[in-house]
């Protein structure tokens, strides 16, 4: 595996994966759904880097999230689209349950690691 590689499939560690290859209708199509299956959903937007185009971080009231690449343009028609606030992250900073959300994980994670090592 390439220095680069692990960054050009995944873009989501909150669940499902992003792929390049994915079309826009896709990706549209998933975050609508996204929204509509979680509550109290936010968005938050992601600069364009040198790895990846403008993304957006959808985020639940318990800190489950999404992150999705919306390009320049949808990213403007997002927040209409979905009917949800979206924040620019370089002016507010993710949202402290979603860094709860990442650490209750961690820590099942672990846990289950651990029985399954109990159970050999």
């Amino acid at each position: 595996m390439g220095l680069l590689d692990r960054f050009r499939g995944a873009l989501n560690r909150g669940g499902s994966v992003a792929r390049a290859s994915t079309s826009n209708n896709e990706d549209a199509r998933y975050l609508a759904d996204w929204v509509r299956t979680h509550i109290g959903v936010e968005g938050y937007l992601e600069p364009k880097t040198t790895m990846t185009d403008v993304t957006v971080v959808l985020v639940a009231a318990d800190g489950e999230w999404t992150r999705r690449i919306v390009g320049e343009r949808g990213a403007r028609r997002l927040a209409g689209d979905l009917s949800i606030p979206v924040y620019e992250v370089r002016k507010t900073g993710y949202p402290q349950r979603m860094r709860d959300y990442d650490a209750r994980k961690k820590i099942e994670r672990q846990r289950a690691f651990e029985a399954e090592l109990r159970d050999l």
